[in-house]
């Protein structure tokens, strides 16, 4: 989701479409919020089975669109994964869970906070899941609250936990209220610290944008909870002097307890970077990742509307290898043609200084978009791997058309020919108000990220697919639109 003012959600859906936004104020949440005061929140959120179809599975299987993917895996029972995505439809957040290693999934709904005042809207959006050494896992999100037609009146933080992989969540806190003339909380992340020797161990980090046009309040936010996620205590973790211009928090941990955040400075134009050696309690000097061309995102073909946006995605090598303790964070850029493509770079003096940026996707003579990129370093072996969206397959000549690719380096400098790990391509494009049709947008596309997470030599991607429009599933008439999928890539 990203933070807007009514008065520019009603101007920008009235704008006309421009290659490039560079916009902080798109109503990427504006759909939604119309469907939910117009036809009220679809019926559904049982218990869901997943179906393996082409090589890859259909984690959700259920009716209406789903959006805005993440994924992780519990380090102590690799068998053992989790994940969430948006609900474009209903109100909640949307959770599945996997006991052997991404062969099939089941779906829950997490918690959400009443509604505020008669007739008000809430709903959940931006899914985040972490596990910590002792396998609980750490469900966040933020909650938006609306008026009856009048807008944002507040939003907050959430984080449920499970002790069972995902398959309930009988404990969420919720904090950090702002009301929408305040700041909009918007974009969480979260991580857990599950090193062993490390003096923070099961530490749980959650690191959001707080945007407030310079309010000491505002800017990124770090969120720590040492007592299993039942509290949390926030600081702000830029420079509080800046412009409170930021999107795309994103925390990674090291392999001895360091805490690190990367996000998208947009004010200045870079991928911004702090530390923190006492678990988020102090933060030191604001530092630069990286200068990049795009501020905010980019209205490419295959996200129209919605504008594929910047953000930072970067982890820390915690296996025993050559590169123990190497930072590494991907991003994504206008490339020289005028297309995007994914960036890297890495640090290893724990983020005072980073290499110069490179691609990290396959050379190809024509015109190709990468996008919404999640990198995910495995803790058994060191290897670096990059997801991402990509319109190499395009049929339409227009790039519309998208694959989820792998790309993988043992060093981040290096990486060899990207792994196709979709078997169907997907057509997210909008239809302009004609349906059905095999390209389709429900005011939510591909949404602003796609997770990935890598351990034992496999690599777990996962995206919004839209193989299954229009199909009939499970009594729904309106069809499966966007479904979320998976794979399991050797």
């Amino acid at each position: 989701m990203r933070q807007l003012s009514l008065l520019a959600a009603l101007l920008l859906c009235a704008a006309p479409v421009v290659a490039q936004t560079n916009n902080p104020n798109n109503p990427t949440w504006w759909d939604k919020y119309q469907y939910l005061i117009k036809s009220g929140e679809m019926p559904g959120g049982g218990a869901t089975s997943s179906v393996a179809t082409s090589g890859n599975v259909d984690v959700s299987n259920e009716c209406g669109p789903q959006s805005e993917t993440y994924i992780t895996l519990n380090t102590t029972n690799a068998k053992q994964l989790a994940a969430g995505s948006n609900e474009i439809y209903r109100d909640p957040m949307r959770g599945y869970w996997s006991g052997d290693g991404g062969k099939s999934w089941g779906g829950v709904d997490l918690p959400l906070p009443p509604a505020i005042g008669a007739n008000g809207v809430r709903f959940g959006s931006d899914p985040t899941l972490a596990f910590d050494s002792r396998g609980n896992l750490f469900y966040g999100y933020i909650v938006v609250f609306f008026g009856n037609g009048n807008g944002v009146n507040g939003s907050e933080m959430g984080v449920a936990r499970s002790q069972d992989g995902g398959r309930t969540y009988p404990l969420v806190t919720f904090f950090d209220f702002s009301s929408g003339s305040d700041h909009f909380n918007d974009k969480p992340m979260i991580t857990a610290d599950a090193n062993g020797g490390s003096p923070f161990r099961d530490n749980v980090y959650i690191a959001w944008d707080a945007a407030s046009g310079g309010s000491t309040g505002g800017g990124v936010r770090l969120a720590r909870s040492t007592d299993h996620g039942v509290t949390f205590t926030s600081t702000r973790a830029d420079d509080p002097q800046g412009p409170g211009r930021a999107i795309g928090a994103v925390p990674f941990v090291g392999p001895n307890g360091e805490l690190y955040l990367a996000w998208n400075d947009y004010s200045a134009n870079t991928i911004a970077f702090n530390r923190s050696f006492d678990g988020g309690v102090t933060w030191d000097k604001q530092n630069v990742v990286s200068s990049k061309v795009l501020p905010f995102d980019i209205a490419i073909p295959a996200e129209k509307y919605r504008g594929a946006l910047v953000y930072p995605a970067c982890d820390a090598d915690r296996s025993s290898g050559a590169h123990r303790g190497r930072l590494v964070c991907s991003w994504m850029d206008l490339a020289p043609n005028g297309t995007t493509d994914i960036y890297v770079s890495y640090s290893d003096d724990k983020g005072t200084t980073w290499s110069l940026a490179k691609p990290a996707t396959d050379p190809v003579p024509y015109a190709v978009d990468r996008f919404n990129q999640w990198l995910s370093i495995d803790p058994t072996n060191g290897v670096v791997n990059v997801s991402f969206y990509d319109t190499r397959n395009d049929t339409t000549g227009q790039r519309f058309m998208t694959d989820i690719y792998l790309s993988r380096s043992s060093d981040a400098s290096t990486f060899s020919a990207n792994v196709r790990a979709s078997s169907v391509s997907s057509n997210e494009h909008d239809c302009d108000g004609v349906f059905p049709c095999s390209a389709i947008n429900y005011g939510n596309q591909q949404g602003d990220y796609a997770g990935l997470v890598a351990f034992g030599g496999v690599a777990h991607p996962v995206w919004t697919d839209s193989r299954a429009n229009q199909n009939a599933i499970n009594g729904c008439n309106v069809g499966a639109m966007e479904e979320v999928f998976t794979a399991s890539v050797k």
